[in-house]
């Protein structure tokens, strides 16, 4: 009965997700073809499937990954322009400092810049410490989740910012590479990620100043 209860899941998500290519491929007609936007969506799901604690979700979550791969995609390609700058967050997990360092770019630049991040080795979820300490500054990453590290979004990137994971980017010219040296969420307690968190504010708003020149970062 098990058997047959986890067969009948995945018929029913090969269906959703055969649906979602369906509205994908709609979406990036003529500057993604078919097959690679029905690649792209399963690739999404089975990348997300390997660390995923509850299954009910991955389709659609694979759908959001799955878009935000396509849009890169298209940027990388010159068939979407990109109107602000474009920056991505690399650490192991994807569940502390990398999203942070997103959050906190979110919160602090708004709509001037797009902020994306990643893991060379994704959790199942963000860490629930890094989102209480983000809370009591009054950011919110509730629809977040980890996500692997794909060559899609590098190739998007404007800058690319790793913390800890060594050499999982890979290196294209005419991109900024930053190094973050920050110790790892996973390893402190609360008053310990706060002053990661402290940290990682001060580069966002160097990085942001830098890259925003005009107007800088918005204070709050």
């Amino acid at each position: 009965m098990t058997e047959r209860r986890g067969q009948d899941a995945l018929l029913s998500a090969d269906s959703v997700l055969h649906r979602a290519a369906e509205r994908l491929a709609h979406q990036f007609a003529g500057m993604v073809g078919e097959e690679t936007v029905e690649r792209v969506v399963f690739e999404s799901y089975a990348a997300l499937a390997r660390t995923a604690a509850v299954s009910t979700l991955l389709p659609s979550l694979a759908e959001k990954f799955a878009r935000d791969r396509l849009l890169a995609l298209a940027q990388s390609r010159g068939l979407i322009a990109k109107p602000v700058p474009e920056i991505l967050y690399v650490c192991v997990q994807n569940s502390g400092r990398s999203q942070m360092a997103a959050a906190l770019t979110r919160h602090l630049g708004g709509e001037r810049v797009h902020v994306r991040s990643a893991g060379s080795q994704p959790a199942v979820g963000v860490m629930p410490e890094v989102v209480a300490v983000l809370a009591e500054i009054g950011v919110d990453v509730g629809d977040e989740f980890p996500k692997p590290l794909t060559d899609d979004v590098v190739r998007a990137a404007d800058a690319v910012v790793t913390m800890g994971c060594g050499d999982a980017c890979p290196l294209y010219a005419g991109k900024r590479y930053l190094d973050w040296d920050l110790d790892d969420p996973a390893e402190l307690d609360l008053e310990g990620i706060r002053e990661v968190c402290d940290e990682i504010r001060a580069q966002v708003e160097q990085l942001l100043s830098e890259l925003l020149p005009q107007s800088g970062a918005r204070r709050s």
